[in-house]
């Protein structure tokens, strides 16, 4: 009845984890996105429906392809740090016998751990994510790394929440941090958008995530965490301007 795609890229870290918590599911479609350590050793332990593709940049071109080899008609996509519980399992074997076939798809609130800490201000909680659908009525519209789902019919959202491990320490998130910002320049730059008021930009989102929507009071981590948001708002505009200055 439930198909579990998920693509990965040098995941050994946090793909068992995620597995573990969808070894339920009646299919798990994994793409390998030419990993070099041992994620695709783990993953077959869990399943033998293992593609290898290009690791694209364009994350959702291969996310894309991992939904389009799932057999069942229920649909959950999956990032490899990201983990189901077992109230979230219950509620979807539970919507898929009760819901009418006017619902296709299901938002997924998810609880945000930063180093630790789960985060429930700042933009953090809840995080809806649009992730659970129906097969044939979903596809990722590949314009960007962090585009989401479109779903061809009424979507609902689901109460309990996955859980999100986005970095495992302060390097990782330097180094995503450097891929993302990228990725988001290009998108900015291939729909015209002009790199205006860097640092005023910037500045209103550190502003908006930690006051405005109460990032001060989950502490330290908070703080960190808005002000890492605003730098990255910061490198994409500034990449942008590199990239239209070069473009003449």
């Amino acid at each position: 009845m439930i198909s579990v795609s998920i693509i990965g890229h040098n995941e050994e870290k946090n793909i068992e984890r995620c597995l573990e918590s969808v070894k339920w599911a009646d299919e798990i479609i994994f793409v390998d996105c030419e990993s070099t350590d041992k994620t695709a050793e783990i993953v077959k332990r869990y399943t033998q429906k293992i593609f290898s593709r290009e690791n694209n940049p364009n994350l959702n071109v291969n996310k894309q392809f991992g939904i389009e080899q799932c057999k069942n008609s229920w649909i959950l996509y999956l990032d490899p740090d990201e983990v189901i519980t077992g109230n979230l399992r219950k509620e979807m074997l539970s919507v898929i016998q009760t819901e009418g076939n006017e619902v296709r798809g299901y938002s997924i609130p998810r609880k945000n751990y930063y180093f630790g800490k789960f985060l429930r201000f700042g933009g953090k909680y809840p995080d809806y994510q649009l992730r659970f659908f129906k097969n044939g009525f979903a596809k990722f519209s590949c314009k960007h790394v962090h585009e989401k789902i479109d779903v061809d019919g009424k979507v609902k959202k689901f109460e309990s929440p996955m859980l999100h491990y986005p970095y495992q320490d302060i390097s990782d998130m330097l180094k995503k941090s450097n891929f993302y910002t990228s990725r988001k320049a290009e998108y900015w730059f291939s729909n015209g958008k002009t790199p205006k008021f860097i640092l005023m930009q910037s500045l209103i989102k550190f502003f908006k995530l930690y006051f405005l929507k109460l990032g001060f009071l989950d502490g330290f981590t908070g703080f960190s965490v808005s002000l890492m948001d605003s730098y990255n708002e910061f490198v994409s505009l500034l990449k942008l301007k590199e990239k239209r200055d070069s473009n003449g």
